[in-house]
């Protein structure tokens, strides 16, 4: 089935695919206040599109300079997740430690 379509197409077809799962998991989180929080899953959402985009950039040669902005966006959001995980992590342990004194 690939072999229908060119590199590119099948990158698109995986970012819209992501998309349709980040809005479904918005949407749910939502209506229902379960499943994953947006902060939870958000900065690593565009980390992994702005990968995905990257490659699309050097499917089409779109350009060096593109594709390295696209990976410069994708490793500061990687960082971003990273931060906050570590800050959630910090504060989690803190009560824990509070709580059990």
């Amino acid at each position: 089935m690939i072999e229908n379509f060119g590199i590119a197409q099948v990158i698109d077809a995986v970012i819209v695919f992501t998309l349709i799962e980040c809005a479904a998991l918005v949407l749910y989180h939502r209506r229902t206040g379960r499943g994953v929080a947006v902060r939870d899953f958000f900065a690593n959402m565009v980390s992994g599109l702005c990968l995905m985009f990257a490659l699309r950039c050097l499917a089409t040669d779109a350009g060096a300079a593109t594709v390295a902005l696209f990976l410069l966006a994708a490793g500061l959001a990687h960082g971003v997740d990273i931060l906050m995980r570590w800050k959630r992590s910090s504060r989690n342990a803190h009560l824990t430690r509070r709580a059990s004194a």
